[in-house]
């Protein structure tokens, strides 16, 4: 896989000795498009957002609304007690795999970093608590899996996720606090085989969501 450009990372962080590769495409050449998607400060001035080439030049609202139809009906979970660094990184998952949303569980602020501002994109609600969410979860139909190495946990691949379901992870280290495992009605972990004893939550976010788009959305 190759990586996407680091749209919202300060020059600052940048090595000094290194500069910025250009991304994205510059301004529009010839006669504009026709049509509400396309933004004209973009088609003016270019594009050097962080998004598919299908989507340059178009607004904001037209890309969000283009992903509301297509949207997958699994949501994600992340409990957020301890400023999570991975938090972010769940987000751009979620957002590469189409989730429907991204429940932020505990504090309301959250590190948004890792994100790489695909957060614009993709539908972000808050919960103060696992109570709260789980309330939510059961006004909507939707069963709440947890991800988590609990020794009632299963294989993630060994029997098939719900179609539409909540997706809970936990913190880095700590994993899900015990209300949010009580909270599940399955629990499910990834296969490891070497001496770690877990892994990164955002790589196991990755792996759980893969395997419901394996399941659920196979390529063609």
């Amino acid at each position: 896989m190759h990586a996407s450009p680091p749209e919202d990372v300060p020059p600052e962080d940048a090595a000094p000795d290194q500069a910025a590769p250009e991304v994205g495409v510059g301004p529009w050449v010839g006669a504009w498009p026709s049509g509400d998607r396309y933004d004209p400060e973009l088609l003016e001035h270019g594009d050097r957002r962080n998004v598919v080439d299908a989507y340059r030049y178009w607004s904001m609202e037209a890309i969000v609304a283009d992903l509301d139809r297509r949207r997958h009906p699994f949501h994600v979970a992340i409990e957020n007690w301890q400023h999570d660094l991975n938090i972010g990184s769940i987000v751009r998952t979620a957002n590469a795999f189409l989730a429907a949303e991204v429940h932020i569980v505990g504090r309301r602020r959250w590190n948004r970093r890792g994100a790489m501002v695909t957060d614009r994109y993709q539908h972000v609600r808050h919960h103060e608590t696992v109570e709260a969410l789980a309330a939510w979860a059961a006004e909507a139909g939707l069963p709440i899996v947890a991800v988590d190495t609990h020794p009632a946990s299963r294989p993630v691949d060994a029997a098939p996720l719900p179609r539409t379901c909540v997706l809970l992870l936990g913190q880095e280290g700590p994993g899900l606090t015990e209300a949010a495992i009580a909270a599940a009605v399955e629990h499910v972990h990834v296969r490891q085989l070497g001496s770690t004893r877990s892994l990164n939550a955002a790589a196991a976010a990755a792996v759980v969501m893969h395997e419901w788009l394996r399941v659920h959305a196979p390529v063609g």
